[in-house]
C-alpha cells in the first residue's frame, strides 16, 4: 500500500509525463514565460526562475486553504521542472540560447 507522500509524488510524475506529451520539453514553454516577463518587468528572467516563481504562487495559495492538493502537486512539479530546465540550460548539447 502506498504511503500518502507515495501517492502525491506518483501522481505528480504521471503529470509531468502527461504535459510533456502535450507540450514537449517544459523549456521551451519557460523560456517564453520568461521572455514575456522580462519584457513586462525591464530586467532579464530566466526560464528556470520561471518555474521557481510559479511554485510560489502555489506555496502563497496554500496559505488560504492547506488542505487544496492541487497546489501541492502543482508547486512540486514546478520545483522538478526548475531543475530539468537547469540542467537543460547547463547542457551544451541542448541549444536553449538565442
Amino acid at each position: 500500500m502506498s504511503t500518502t507522500t507515495e501517492k502525491l509524488f506518483n501522481n505528480v510524475v504521471k503529470t509531468i509525463h502527461a504535459r510533456g506529451v502535450s507540450y514537449g520539453h517544459p523549456i521551451t514553454n519557460h523560456k517564453r514565460i520568461a521572455e514575456l516577463w522580462s519584457a513586462y518587468l525591464g530586467y532579464p528572467i530566466q526560464p528556470n526562475e520561471v518555474a521557481i516563481c510559479m511554485a510560489l504562487v502555489k506555496i502563497s495559495r496554500q496559505a488560504e486553504d492547506p488542505t487544496i492538493l492541487d497546489n501541492y502537486e502543482d508547486c512540486l512539479a514546478y520545483i522538478s521542472i526548475a531543475k530539468t530546465i537547469t540542467d537543460a540550460m547547463s547542457d551544451d548539447r541542448y541549444e536553449w540560447k538565442d
